[in-house]
């Protein structure tokens, strides 16, 4: 199915075509390729924006996402028409992430972030140790199949949370 990226910010200079593979091979590892995905990329202001609306918290962040379905972790949606096919969206907030991963590798940190918001959309959540080692453990999964497919060295986001 398809993944849609759009760009809703300027600040930070993107490369899209990177983005799209990493992301693609990302839902191919969690087995969710059959499933449409979008993927904004967005500034400070719409991340205050959609973090004070959703979460109570007007700040900027590094990713939203919004799940089509409720799921528990690792589960797969079971669409009976088209429109179910829909996994979810994730907004990445770019220069969030630009800023705090000043002098490292953008593009790695962009598909990191991204890697954590596909997992949501799946139903994976941090609230608590057990569900942080949980969705640990998978981001660690699907990174490492990017890993070794891409000859990248990519870690799991929430990395030390707990």
């Amino acid at each position: 199915m398809s993944l849609v990226i759009r760009n809703a910010q300027r600040s930070v200079p993107l490369r899209r075509a990177p983005l799209r593979r990493a992301v693609s091979a990302l839902r191919a590892a969690l087995g969710a390729s059959r499933f449409d995905v979008a993927l904004v990329c967005a500034g400070d202001g719409l991340m205050r924006r959609l973090n004070g609306a959703y979460r109570q918290r007007p700040e900027p962040t590094d990713v939203l996402s919004f799940p089509a379905h409720r799921l528990a972790a690792g589960e797969l949606p079971r669409p009976r028409c088209r429109h179910e096919y829909h996994l979810g969206d994730v907004f990445l907030g770019v220069e969030y992430i630009a800023r705090h991963s000043a002098g490292e590798d953008l593009q790695g940190a962009l598909t990191v972030t991204a890697a954590h918001g596909l997992c949501h959309l799946l139903g994976y959540q941090h609230n608590t140790k057990a569900e942080w080692q949980q969705m640990y453990q998978k981001e660690e999964e699907i990174l490492e199949k990017l890993n070794q497919l891409m000859g990248t060295s990519l870690r799991p986001l929430t990395a030390g949370l707990f």
